[in-house]
């Protein structure tokens, strides 16, 4: 039978008292209104443990120490760009196999989170003299001149909701 839910602390140490007092699985059961098998449950593991208390379960081991957390956590701050797939294979060369998945929800639990990084656009250093160039050459004009200059770096312009305009050209005047 599958265990539903821990009774109290308060409950089980009542279970017990009752118990030491010489009254019976089925007296007891019927007075606190508990399962008669749940009062053996209770009966059975204190006697075993020789406690009421919450045991911490026992669940599956750790597939990766807390040297290769150390590890990894270092390696991803060191070059945020690293994979996950590229942290497994440095982590199967030394001989813990685990795989991409496990090593994200490790770092995800190290306070690490995966993020997109922001697209910027990628200038040439022909593109970046060209526009210092031209900032220099109309390094006199008015505000007004520079209010109807638009930078667009090949950027896709979103005229109305659907329609969009690409423009290729380094700057254009209005």
């Amino acid at each position: 039978m599958v265990k539903s839910r821990e009774w109290s602390r308060k409950t089980r140490e009542e279970v017990i008292t009752l118990h030491r007092k010489g009254n019976g699985y089925k007296k007891i059961a019927k007075k606190l209104n508990i399962l008669r098998e749940t009062i053996g449950s209770i009966i059975r593991k204190f006697k075993a443990k020789g406690t009421v208390e919450t045991l911490p379960g026992h669940g599956r081991k750790k597939m990766l120490t807390s040297t290769a957390v150390r590890y990894l956590k270092r390696r991803v701050e060191k070059s945020p760009r690293v994979t996950a797939e590229e942290l497994r294979k440095d982590l199967s060369d030394v001989g813990t196999e685990v795989s991409a998945q496990t090593i994200r929800r490790t770092l995800r639990n190290e306070g690490l989170h995966a993020r997109t990084p922001r697209r910027t656009p990628l200038l040439s250093p022909k593109n970046k003299k060209s526009r210092l160039q031209y900032a220099k050459s109309h390094v006199d004009k008015p505000q007004k001149f520079w209010d109807s200059v638009l930078w667009t770096d090949e950027t896709k312009l979103e005229l109305a909701h659907g329609s969009t305009l690409c423009l290729e050209e380094e700057e254009q005047d209005l």
